[in-house]
């Protein structure tokens, strides 16, 4: 420690951090929203904020081209807790005289089926389908809940998430859009995924609001996502990098330090520090925080036992791959993004930044964001623009300004038949030897930028020693007992 008690003042990067217990930092591993959020409300340890890039945000990044501006795929920020709210007001305080830094949008969601254009969720507004599709799914829901009044199996405790669709609102709903939807975004037969994390998503109308989208009285509002949230001036990288600030100003006051571009090597709970790629020597921590992916957190600590470094390796996930499509015209449609179930097109949502936000575009322009199906081969360009068209997302394909290739890695987890048990493994393991694992990749769940934000809330709670505290923010931030 410097001789001003300023943790980090005159240290070289490269140098190993005190080894003085009670001067330890709390570190750290990723720069997400769950790792910004809990470097930003830690409050009685310095903190170390380790990420491998050089930007940070996670997968709350923004891209800009010739005008355009892409997030990485859609982020809009919905919020529903009053800490939430708070955080956002402080980092973007209101000026006098000027409109404020983000705008509340209410949320335009379609599903393009059978040539038509229906209201979100599919399985409300049936109305606009062929007859006897429209037939085939109210039959097959009474099928379901009569099914379920005499309590067979199959409609009251399906075992996957296809069982689940069937039970809850019949084989004809889950034929026409869950499971096509489904097998396209997840890159497999939703027959081989868990039904449990599905309930906090998918809108479970009543019979009466099935029938009643049906034969044509509109079923808007339903689901967690209403209304967004989302930066005035474009770009969700906003919110990182306003966090990034304020934990700048944290690093200069002697409080913490962010170090990007920068990998964690190993680490070794057993003696209570991390060897990183930039330093020469291991560093003691006090408490230790990870966002980042928890396969990739297991495989950095050889002290693992077996039983976890196999359940960590009995993990998936799904990769993405998506298309930025810059256009020289507005789009014909007025949503802001569409579900495509059927097989037949090569993307299963398409995203139109622009018509949230104006300025993700220039003037008499568009931005989009289309996510495939297919993750290994090279897109078919021609072939998509022409669907993109079919679907009202373009006039015409000739007003394409440019169209851009991106991949993640990491996207969503995969909830299979290994998912709870393995980690509940994993859990119970880092618990014991005092590493928290949080967020969306280091929990290894599905959840909201919000959610990730209060899990940060949460992952500095627990550091900070208020761990009752810390439980019942991560209840909140898992939406525990709650239905949305």
């Amino acid at each position: 420690m410097s001789p001003t008690g300023n943790f980090f003042a005159g240290s070289n990067r490269s140098n190993s951090i005190s080894s003085e217990p009670d001067r330890a930092p709390v570190v750290i591993l990723g720069a997400g929203l769950t790792g910004l959020c809990a470097a930003y409300h830690l409050q009685a340890a310095p903190f170390l904020l380790v990420e491998q890039h050089s930007q940070v945000g996670g997968h709350a990044r923004s891209h800009r081209e010739q005008g355009h501006t892409f997030d990485v795929t859609g982020h809009w920020l919905h919020l529903r807790d009053d800490r939430s709210k708070a955080l956002l007001a402080e980092l973007f305080p209101s000026e006098p005289g000027q409109g404020s830094a983000w705008v509340s949008v209410e949320r335009k969601t379609k599903i393009h089926s059978h040539g038509a254009e229906l209201e979100y969720p599919f399985q409300a507004n049936l109305h606009g389908l062929p007859l006897d599709v429209v037939q085939e799914c109210l039959v097959a829901l009474v099928e379901a809940r009569e099914a379920a009044a005499r309590g067979e199996a199959w409609a009251t405790d399906p075992r996957s998430f296809e069982a689940y669709a069937i039970a809850k609102f019949g084989r004809g709903i889950a034929r026409h859009f869950f499971v096509p939807y489904n097998t396209k975004l997840w890159g497999m037969h939703p027959d081989r995924l868990a039904p449990e994390w599905v309930r906090r998503f998918v809108p479970e109308p009543d019979a009466a609001q099935i029938i009643a989208g049906a034969i044509g009285l509109p079923q808007t509002g339903l689901g967690y996502n209403v209304n967004f949230m989302y930066p005035r001036a474009g770009g969700i990288d906003a919110l990182p990098n306003a966090l990034r600030g304020r934990i700048q100003a944290r690093e200069r006051a002697g409080e913490g330090q962010l170090r990007t571009q920068t990998q964690v090597e190993e680490i070794e709970p057993s003696t209570g520090r991390v060897k990183l790629s930039s330093a020469p020597d291991w560093i003691d921590y006090r408490a230790l925080i990870s966002s980042i992916p928890l396969p990739e957190l297991i495989a950095r600590i050889p002290e693992a036992p077996p039983e976890v470094r196999e359940a960590a390796a009995a993990l998936r996930w799904v990769r993405w791959r998506y298309l930025d499509v810059a256009t020289t015209r507005p789009i014909p449609a007025d949503w802001h993004w569409v579900y495509v179930p059927e097989l037949r097109f090569d993307f299963f949502r398409v995203g139109a930044y622009s018509n949230a936000v104006a300025s993700m575009a220039p003037p008499d322009a568009a931005s989009l964001y289309v996510e495939l199906s297919e993750r290994e081969r090279e897109p078919d360009l021609a072939q998509v623009a022409q669907q993109l068209v079919e679907i009202g997302a373009l006039a015409s394909v000739e007003h394409i300004r440019f169209a851009r290739t991106r991949d993640v890695e990491y996207a969503y987890v995969v909830f299979d038949e290994d998912h709870g048990p393995a980690t509940a493994t994993i859990s119970a393991w880092l618990e014991r030897v005092g590493i928290r694992s949080c967020g969306r990749y280091g929990a290894w769940i599905y959840n909201s930028m919000e959610d990730s934000m209060l899990s940060g809330l949460a992952a500095a709670q627990w550091a900070d020693g208020h761990t009752r505290a810390a439980a019942a923010t991560e209840a909140v931030a898992r939406r525990e007992g709650t239905r949305t």
